[in-house]
This record gives C-alpha cells, structure tokens and sequence, in this order.
C-alpha cells in the first residue's frame, strides 16, 4: 500500500526532528552547514506542500478554516525566523539561541498539524483520496522553493511564484555546493 499523506508527513515530521538533533550535535563548521541546509530544505519545500495541498483540504472541512490560518501564521513565523538566520549563518553569535526557538516552533507547530489538521484529515477523506494527496505533496516538493519565503503562504501565490523563487533557490543551491 502506498503511503498516505499523513503518513508521508509524520515521516517527515521525524526527518526534520532528527535534522534539528544533526545541527545542534554537528561538529565543524562544515558538518553543521552541511546539515543545516538539509533542515532549511526540507523545511522549505515541506510547508510550500503543506500550503498548496493539506491547509486547502482542512480549509474546505467544517470548522477548518482557523485551524488552517493559525497553522499559517505559524509558519510565516518560522519562515521569518528561518530568513533572517539564514542571512545570518550558522556560525554566527546568536544562531544557537535562535535555532533553539525555531526548533521549538517548528515542532509545536508539526505537533498542532498531527493533533488538529491529522484526525481531520483522516474523518473526511478515504484511504485512496489520502494517498492520491501523498502523491500529489510529493510533486509540489519537486518544484517547490528550497528556501524560505515569508509572505508566499497561500496556494495561488505559491503556483504563482513559487516555481520562479523555486529556480533562483536550486540555482544558489548548486553554486553553493560547487564553493563548497
């Protein structure tokens, strides 16, 4: 049977848990950096999916309309907390603080997903609708930004610009892995 959406998110819930243990365990500059841009990745593409394909779902349901808008307004929080520590680095005075309240955001934010949109997700929808989704979160990741984005939390303004902003991300991406 092929996974369905929440299983594929809580997976992915426990990838970015064990990418926030790496970061904060990581030893020299290069092992902390290198698994410090896994966790902004998958950080990035994750909620771009989450917006474009779970939030519409649960918006859609009775009642799901202000579970959606606070799990948004959680993650225009993070992305904004995200940005401005990426202009930072990771070596910088102060990342270590503001890598502690971003990892406690981020995981109480996946903890009121599981909690709240989860169980609602699974009431309303059939097994083949919850697995059609995976797929369908699966693609938007494909293209989806690899960075952050504050202010792109909505479905239309990420079909509209996210595959532009996803371009220019992979593009820094891969001259930041050439330098090194």
């Amino acid at each position: 049977m092929a996974d369905d959406v929440i299983t594929l998110l809580h997976r992915q819930h426990e990838d970015i848990r064990m990418l926030f243990a790496e970061v904060e365990a990581a030893v020299g500059d290069d092992e902390r950096k290198n698994a410090w841009h896994r966790l902004v990745r998958l950080l990035s593409v994750h909620e771009t999916a989450e917006e474009e394909i779970v939030h519409p779902a649960i918006a859609r349901v009775s009642g799901g309309e202000p579970i959606v808008e606070a799990r948004v307004a959680e993650e225009r929080r993070a992305k904004e907390l995200l940005s401005t520590m990426i202009d930072m680095g990771p070596e910088a005075e102060g990342f270590d603080t503001l890598l502690v309240q971003l990892r406690d955001d981020v995981l109480a934010h996946a903890d009121h997903e599981e909690q709240a949109e989860f169980p609602l997700l699974r009431k309303v929808h059939d097994q083949e609708r919850l697995e059609r989704m995976a797929r369908a979160v699966e693609a938007a990741e494909a293209i989806a930004p690899t960075r952050p984005h504050p202010g792109v939390e909505s479905p239309i303004a990420n079909m509209a610009l996210g595959p532009i902003v996803a371009v220019v991300d992979k593009a820094r991406d891969a001259i930041r892995k050439v330098l090194g």
